[in-house]
């Protein structure tokens, strides 16, 4: 039994989890791939103390995931942001991200604007999502 192993897989229990208990809601936009991306992305999230519902009027993470395949779509997410100040003016603290390919692609549009989200986050920067809502929720932008 190498002690130096267990040592190391026991030290996440050691830390305190970021999340702390707060509230994930993610809707989901696109294909297939995206609906499997949430399913990581909820998982990420869990490992790191976020607790997934399915009421977005509870949630204190707000995640969008997008896909910027068809136009159609695009439109739809821009809607919603647009929606979503309503969640904002209600719940002071609340963060509202973007992920998926829309992110990706629309980085510097997403970010500024009335409609500006907190976390942006490409399909390869999912790994990233809890410390880039770590930094919004402490007043920094994530990503």
């Amino acid at each position: 039994m190498d002690l130096n192993l267990d040592l190391k897989l026991n030290v996440n229990t050691l830390r305190p989890l970021a999340g702390e208990g707060r509230k994930l809601f993610v809707e989901t936009y696109g294909c297939q791939m995206n609906v499997g991306d949430t399913e990581i992305v909820v998982a990420l999230m869990q490992q790191e103390g976020y607790v997934y519902t399915e009421r977005i009027a509870e949630a204190d993470v707000i995640l969008i995931n997008t896909c910027s395949i068809r136009d159609n779509a695009e439109q739809r997410i821009w809607g919603r942001l647009a929606e979503m100040k309503r969640y904002r003016r209600e719940r002071p603290g609340l963060v509202i991200g973007i992920i998926g390919c829309m992110a990706e692609r629309l980085k510097e549009q997403l970010v500024e604007g009335p409609n500006a989200v907190d976390v942006v986050a490409g399909p390869d920067a999912y790994r990233d999502l809890p410390r880039l809502v770590r930094e919004a929720e402490a007043g920094g932008e994530g990503g």
